[in-house]
């Protein structure tokens, strides 16, 4: 009877031992990586884009892709597409704005980085650079603000 209860404890403490590491492994493990990081911050841009002050925009898409660029795609009701891209390497610094017409979160580049580019429209079709792209948002909260600083900060410093 000893011996049988020894031998329970004995297993007990092997099971314990075995499940302790992974259990604490799993709750204090290593931070968010790439593919977490690259699903959160394209939630985040999806829910927090405001396409309300585009009355014509039939649809939109915006994300981060696994090659750390920014892209957003606008397509008008008439056909019109406008479509923005840029590396993050290249982002100097992000504002969010409140102003009587909206909220803005505006990217700004160091240099002419941000590919603008038009397809279908009536003026003719128009590539151009800009350093700056404004996405009117949503209220954004000052957590959620700093999170997306945190994961694009990520994907600034991250190497391909």
């Amino acid at each position: 009877m000893i011996r049988s209860i020894l031998n329970n404890m004995k297993r007990a403490s092997i099971i314990l031992l075995i499940i302790l590491p992974t259990v604490f492994l799993c709750a204090f493990g290593p931070g968010m990586g790439e593919k977490e990081w690259l699903d959160w911050s394209n939630k985040c841009l999806t829910d927090s884009y405001n396409p309300i002050g585009e009355a014509k925009l039939k649809k939109w898409e915006i994300s981060i892709t696994p090659e750390h660029f920014i892209r957003l795609q606008k397509t008008y009701q008439h056909g019109k597409q406008l479509y923005y891209s840029f590396n993050l390497k290249q982002l100097d610094t992000i504002n969010y704005q409140e102003t009587p017409a909206g909220r803005l979160l505006k990217f700004k580049t160091l240099q002419d980085d941000i590919i603008v580019q038009t397809y279908d429209d009536p003026k003719g079709d128009i590539d151009s650079m800009s350093t700056e792209l404004s996405i009117p948002v949503k209220e954004l909260s000052p957590e959620r603000l700093d999170s997306l600083n945190d994961a694009i900060k990520y994907f600034k410093e991250e190497k391909l």
